[in-house]
This record gives C-alpha cells, sequence and structure tokens, in this order.
C-alpha cells in the first residue's frame, strides 16, 4: 500500500467513534475548510450528509472517510476533480462487487486491523446511538 494510502488510513483509524460530524468538526478532522466540503458535495455526490431540524450538515464517519480520500486524490495524486470523480466511482464499483459476494464487510473489517466481531460491535453501538 502506497504511503499516502497509509496516511490515509492512520487519519482515518484516529476519528472520533461517533455517528455524526458536523461541519465544522469535519473540516477540523480533515483539514478541508467548510466551504470546499460543501463545494465537494456539488462535484462529488457520493458526499451526502443528512441534515439536521435546523438545517445543519452532518456528515456520517463514511462520508468523512471519503472526503480524506478525495482530499488525497486531489492534493497528493494531483487527480483532477473529474478524474477523482472516475476514480472514487471505480472504487465504489468494486467495493459493490465485493458486497454482493458477500465478502466486501469482512475484508473491510479485516484490513483495517478489526475483525467482523469489533465492525458489529461498532455498527451496533452506532444503532444504540440513533435510538438513544
Amino acid at each position: 500500500m502506497p504511503a499516502p494510502e497509509q496516511a490515509t488510513k492512520a487519519v482515518t483509524q484516529e476519528l472520533p467513534d461517533k455517528l455524526y460530524f458536523r461541519i465544522g468538526e469535519v473540516s477540523r478532522l480533515t483539514g478541508v475548510r467548510p466551504h470546499v466540503l460543501r463545494y465537494w458535495e456539488t462535484e462529488f455526490p457520493m458526499i451526502a450528509p443528512k441534515k439536521s431540524g435546523r438545517g445543519q450538515r452532518l456528515y456520517r464517519r463514511k462520508d468523512v472517510e471519503l472526503i480524506l480520500e478525495i482530499k488525497r486524490l486531489l492534493y497528493e495524486e494531483r487527480y483532477t476533480i473529474e478524474g477523482a470523480r472516475r476514480k472514487l466511482a471505480q472504487y465504489m464499483r468494486q467495493r459493490r462487487r465485493d458486497d454482493a459476494s458477500g465478502q466486501g464487510e469482512l475484508f473491510a473489517a479485516e484490513a483495517e486491523g478489526s475483525t467482523l466481531v469489533d465492525y458489529i460491535k461498532r455498527e451496533l453501538r452506532d444503532i444504540l446511538n440513533l435510538l438513544g
């Protein structure tokens, strides 16, 4: 795995274990200014934060991870917006294929150094946070 991907992986492992992040928090965690995040939402439809009752953007962990990957592609790999969009679409297609084969979740959990049980615990905590 190239060094930039390792750096992105290290940052995603340091993300707080919570369900939603506000735009200011995402900006601080990723080093991307809020107006750039809003612009990227228009250019990368896969970034789709929910809106709170007050209209605030609420990013999920996978949105933050996606933003870190976009940042890496644009700033470190020097892709254009269009090139990064194509690269991410290709990645998403491959991930869907992995998920359809039933191996995606397990491989993703193992790749980030956790077990399937850790992944399930994290998902259950997220559900509890939603309910409580």
